[in-house]
């Protein structure tokens, strides 16, 4: 992770947050739906199969317990400034009480997704800024007032995911062998990962000795200088544009271990042309 100054203006649920460095970097998996606008800056959000790039005036909606690497940016001599609403899950049930609505039978998990353009949203948002100049904390029932727009703007544009708000469960047990494949190259503690699969720490270390005859950390080493060494020889990449994406926190770090593994510096693969 690339260390950053990050100023966090907390208004309740609803968060106003900017990075003062020019780049930032980070491995996450968050424990609520979040909607984020970008106000300024760039964020890319890496996922195991997909790239979201975002820019000003981009909104995208995040769901709990998805793994992720963020990556955020200054653009046009602008920081990265972006606002986020969490729609933590006790906000979700008082609302499903409050109109009440039945949770969704649907068990389809949410990904993430970059919202359409829509004039409510620019609205919400809009609306959000003036209360960030308060010295005074915002009063719980303006706060709670703005979760629940949010909640009935999702509602009205887009009903699919309105419904997976609903899902209030912990993770269940899953297939490992097919989640770490997947996603070994998120820099996240043991204990996420074991969370994430329905396991308890020691459970997992116990599965995962059975599916990879390996310790966790070995394998996903292993696993992360492979996809470097496939990235920088094949794909004609910089190691200095490789090493965050597949996991690792620095470049000094990771240049000792691909020696290490492949008996030369990632350095000494030809440039790319």
């Amino acid at each position: 992770m690339i260390t950053s100054r990050t100023k966090s203006v907390s208004k309740a649920n609803i968060f106003l947050t900017c990075t003062e460095e020019k780049y930032y970097s980070n491995d996450l998996v968050v424990d609520k739906n979040t909607l984020i606008r970008m106000i300024s800056g760039e964020m890319k959000i890496i996922l195991p199969d997909i790239t979201y790039i975002l820019g000003a005036g981009d909104t995208i909606f995040f769901p709990r317990n998805e793994l992720a690497r963020v990556m955020k940016s200054s653009k046009d001599g602008h920081p990265y400034k972006s606002v986020a609403i969490y729609l933590t899950p006790e906000a979700v049930q008082h609302y499903f009480l409050k109109h009440q609505l039945k949770p969704s039978l649907s068990k389809e998990k949410p990904g993430i997704k970059v919202m359409d353009p829509h004039p409510l949203l620019d609205s919400l948002f809009v609306s959000l800024l003036p209360y960030f100049d308060m010295k005074n904390e915002l009063p719980d029932s303006l706060a709670e007032a703005k979760v629940d727009e949010a909640i009935s703007i999702l509602k009205l544009t887009n009903p699919n995911l309105f419904d997976t708000l609903s899902h209030f469960e912990e993770p269940g047990k899953i297939n490992l062998t097919e989640f770490m494949e997947k996603n070994f190259m998120f820099n996240m503690p043991m204990d996420k990962f074991s969370y994430l699969t329905g396991r308890s720490l020691t459970t997992f270390k116990r599965d995962f000795k059975k599916s990879f005859n390996v310790t966790p950390q070995k394998w996903l080493t292993q696993k992360r200088l492979e996809l470097a060494h496939y990235q920088i020889k094949q794909k004609r990449r910089k190691p200095v544009d490789v090493y965050l994406e597949v996991g690792f926190e620095n470049l000094s770090h990771f240049s000792y271990a691909f020696k290490k593994q492949f008996g030369y510096a990632p350095s000494t693969i030809a440039e790319p042309a």
